[in-house]
């Protein structure tokens, strides 16, 4: 190898060693998005990752606490408007110094809800008493269905500080015996507490943010944990967050699939027609006709219904019924007889059961 060559893939490497050293981590390679991402598409990245990488599912994995604590790094940083802007201009470091550390807090399971891998996934080990889980609906537009979103909601819940004085706690029923003469005892039940610090409820303000991913479908449900009513005695009680749909003023959704009605002018309905249907995402549907177009009929645009939940790379039918508006106005004698010409139909007048009782 020329000297030449080895000396400047040396300093390369240098180079490349000490940037590294100076910047930090990359947290756009961490988190797999560009560096001119949308805060949305960061948190959407940030989500799937911590579902993937989470501790509690990659047990097997000695290095999941730490690549999860990269995860969790990089979304402290890129999800905040002025640590990013810090972190683009200087790196890692300089975050560091600005802001005294990241924290190593995992934000996922309170701040997107919890999916059902927090805490092991088992049963608790002990019988703690829990506060009453609250339910509640969220009603999405059929466009944040479709592209997916994220909802920040405001919460006031009730939550336990420390109060003056002490209070009954932990009460149970316990057997004791009492001596009632020589060689006579009775055993009897009685209520037992023990002395606990006093509390009290304050309502406190909490902003939580609930991923609406294109797909979902009524009645799914986002669990937020310990986000509930609270307990005296225990622990707090979860929110569920249950999809709920709106109407729509253009389409209406069954499955996967979109239905909508369009009316036509009788003129278009029998010479044919070209229009465009503004879809969910704002895109544009051509619907392109060359035949007569009678009331009722329906045509199918393959691919165009709502992303499948399970795999977005599947899409379901739209359905489109046409209408046909006839014109109010009077024809003249002149008219009717060119219609006549040109339909060249007989008249047929067949009277049938149309409810389809035959």
């Amino acid at each position: 190898m020329n000297i030449e060559v080895f000396w400047y893939i040396l300093l390369v490497n240098l180079s490349l060693c000490v940037l590294t050293v100076l910047c930090g981590r990359d947290f756009y390679n961490i988190l797999n998005v560009p560096r001119h991402a949308s805060k949305n598409q960061i948190k959407k990245a940030y989500r799937l990752l911590a579902q993937k990488m989470h501790p509690d599912k990659n047990i097997d994995d000695p290095r999941a606490s730490e690549k999860f604590s990269d995860i969790n790094d990089a979304y402290s940083v890129l999800s905040n408007e002025e640590k990013r802007e810090l972190y683009d201009r200087c790196g890692e470091e300089c975050v560091k110094k600005d802001s005294g550390g990241m924290g190593g807090a995992d934000p996922f399971a309170s701040f997107f809800g919890d999916f059902g891998f927090f805490g092991g996934g088992g049963q608790e080990s002990r019988d703690t008493p829990k506060g009453a889980t609250i339910t509640m609906d969220l009603y999405v537009t059929l466009e944040e269905l479709y592209s997916g979103n994220f909802i920040e909601i405001t919460r006031n819940k009730p939550v336990m500080r420390p109060a003056k004085g002490t209070r009954k706690c932990n009460c149970r029923q316990e057997m004791t015996t009492r001596q009632l003469g020589p060689g006579r005892f009775q055993m009897m039940q009685q209520t037992v507490c023990d002395e606990c610090p006093n509390v009290k409820l304050v309502n406190e303000e909490r902003t939580l943010e609930i991923e609406v991913e294109p797909g979902m479908t009524d009645g799914q449900e986002t669990r937020f944990v310990a986000e509930g009513e609270p307990h005296i005695d225990g622990d707090p009680g979860d929110l569920v967050l249950r999809i709920r749909t709106m109407p729509h003023r253009t389409f209406e959704r069954r499955g996967d699939d979109l239905y909508t009605n369009v009316t036509l002018s009788l003129q278009d309905a029998l010479v044919g027609f070209s229009m465009e249907i503004e879809h969910l995402d704002g895109r544009k549907v051509v619907v392109t006709r060359d035949k007569i177009t009678w009331p009722g009929a329906r045509i199918r645009k393959k691919g165009e219904g709502m992303p499948n939940y399970e795999n977005n790379n599947l899409h379901g039918t739209l359905y489109i019924t046409f209408d046909v508006e006839f014109p109010k106005s009077e024809l003249s004698n002149e008219d009717k007889e060119a219609i006549k010409k040109i339909l060249n139909q007989n008249s047929v007048n067949t009277v049938y059961n149309g409810l389809g009782g035959f």
